[in-house]
């Protein structure tokens, strides 16, 4: 992975993402995306979790939401573990754990946006983690004018368009698919089609309470509505086992904490901590400790 991304790159689902560009390999040299569907038609569950999640906190008391947030993060992940796998809708353990884990994150938002960053963000405190460590403005400017004129969803959808898409998904669909010299295109970012998605209003995106209503209808008409109407899935895998199993010895090399103390880049004592609770089934800290696993995996590549 660092020799493919080149930088600390570190969404997990870069993973299966360069796998699949493999297997594609086999039998053509370009393929088409459907990257940018979600920024562009309303398609994440966030847009409308954001926001109903705020309808209900905005008049809570602080103290309340501090309280629920605490008693959600005192229930082990290994007890979500348990609950998920009686659960009917068949939720994979480790999401459920994380999704309770985000939830909880977010629960002392003063605004619809700051919300949306917690929702977003892995670490609500960087200099917790990484040394004078800082997070990024948003992309779209922070005043009541730009975002009363575009509304929350819009919002929240032009924040990823100018952030999560580019530096995010794009990168990594481009840096798995070069890695094995496999073309990519991107239909869906075609401009004139990003500008004319902006003029639709946000109630036909979200037409009939589905997300991404106007690709629904066109795929209505060639392909089986069996085949569609199914639930989200994200691009993910089950990183937070594998990193109590046959990962392990190889985090615990890039998490030593003499190594850590010495490099100077993150908060050793943090770092240490995440990691001995993610280990014991405590908490699910896989996507903070990957994150520092990718930086600390390129950094060990650029001195070789």
């Amino acid at each position: 992975l660092p020799n493919i991304y080149g930088e600390p790159f570190a969404d997990s689902s870069q993973i299966p993402t360069f796998l699949l560009s493999e297997l594609a390999k086999k039998d053509v040299t370009v393929v088409l995306s459907g990257d940018a569907g979600d920024e562009l038609f309303c398609g994440y569950n966030r847009y409308n979790f954001a926001d109903d999640l705020w309808r209900k906190l905005r008049f809570l008391p602080a103290s309340s939401k501090n309280a629920i947030a605490k008693l959600l993060m005192s229930v082990p992940s290994r007890a979500w573990d348990k609950a998920a796998s009686f659960s009917v809708g068949g939720e994979s353990s480790s999401r459920l754990a994380e999704k309770i884990q985000k939830v909880s994150g977010v629960l002392t938002a003063t605004s619809p946006d700051t919300l949306y960053q917690d929702l977003i963000s892995d670490c609500k405190n960087p200099s917790e983690w990484v040394i004078d460590g800082t997070e990024p403005g948003i992309t779209v400017p922070k005043n009541k004018e730009v975002y009363k004129e575009l509304g929350s969803k819009r919002f929240m959808m032009l924040q990823d368009i100018l952030g999560y898409l580019p530096n995010d998904i794009l990168t990594k669909v481009d840096r798995a698919s070069m890695g094995v010299s496999l073309e990519t295109r991107v239909p869906f970012l075609d401009h004139e089609l990003v500008e004319e998605t902006f003029k639709v209003p946000i109630s036909m995106h979200l037409y009939g309470g589905k997300s991404k209503a106007i690709l629904r209808d066109i795929l209505h008409k060639y392909v089986p509505q069996h085949l569609i109407e199914r639930p989200k899935m994200g691009f993910g895998v089950p990183l937070d086992i594998w990193l109590r199993g046959p990962l392990r010895d190889w985090a615990e090399n890039l998490l030593n904490e003499t190594r850590l103390d010495d490099e100077g880049f993150f908060v050793t004592e943090k770092v240490c901590q995440i990691w001995k609770e993610h280990i014991d089934g405590s908490k699910n800290w896989s996507s903070q400790l990957w994150n520092i696993l990718m930086f600390q995996s390129w950094l060990e590549n650029q001195r070789r």
